[in-house]
């Protein structure tokens, strides 16, 4: 939190933001009713090919480790739009010609799905405010796109943990956690 108190901004205006709040609204009020088995493997597949025009225009390189078997159970909805933000920050605060390695992984306990960039060397204290709704680092990390941190509250309504880690040779590493859940991998 910033000396003097919580800020809350959001990006984009008007009816652009109000989805955004309807999700935040409904994922703050416990578990989403529509659960079914997930892939965070899949929506991390489909994020990046939909946003293969805008990899492509920073040239970026995608190490993609994204394995099958990482299940959670959960709303497809909301966890899509979790993967599309972490993707979309991705590509949006890096480097041209920078790097993204994104993965997927199951334990006895979790699925998790990673993000990593490089880039510019962060300061941890900055990065510990993303976990807030609504928060951003600096002018040059707000812009029209209208991400509005959502990702926190979405892992949270499905018994999860979001870390956000400063890496020391820059750029970010974000981790989603959550509960397990078997799945049909055909």
């Amino acid at each position: 939190m910033a000396a003097g108190g919580h800020q809350c901004r959001v990006g984009g205006a008007g009816a652009d933001a109000v989805p955004g709040f309807l999700v935040l609204a409904r994922a703050q009020h416990g578990a989403p009713a529509d659960r079914t088995p997930v892939s965070l493997g899949e929506l991390a597949r489909q994020a990046l090919t939909a946003r293969a025009a805008d990899i492509a225009a920073k040239a970026l390189i995608v190490d993609d480790e994204v394995r099958a078997d990482a299940w959670t159970e959960g709303s497809a909805a909301l966890l899509s739009r979790m993967v599309e933000n972490l993707a979309d920050n991705a590509i949006t605060h890096n480097r041209g010609s920078g790097w993204i390695r994104i993965s997927t992984e199951r334990t006895a306990t979790e699925a998790l799905l990673v993000v990593e960039t490089g880039g510019r060397v962060l300061d941890q204290n900055e990065v510990d405010r993303l976990t807030e709704p609504f928060e951003r680092l600096g002018a040059d990390r707000t812009g029209p796109e209208g991400n509005s941190g959502l990702g926190l509250s979405i892992v949270a309504a499905h018994g999860g943990g979001l870390a956000l880690l400063a890496r020391p040779e820059g750029g970010l590493r974000v981790a989603a956690a959550l509960p397990s859940a078997a799945g049909s991998e055909g």
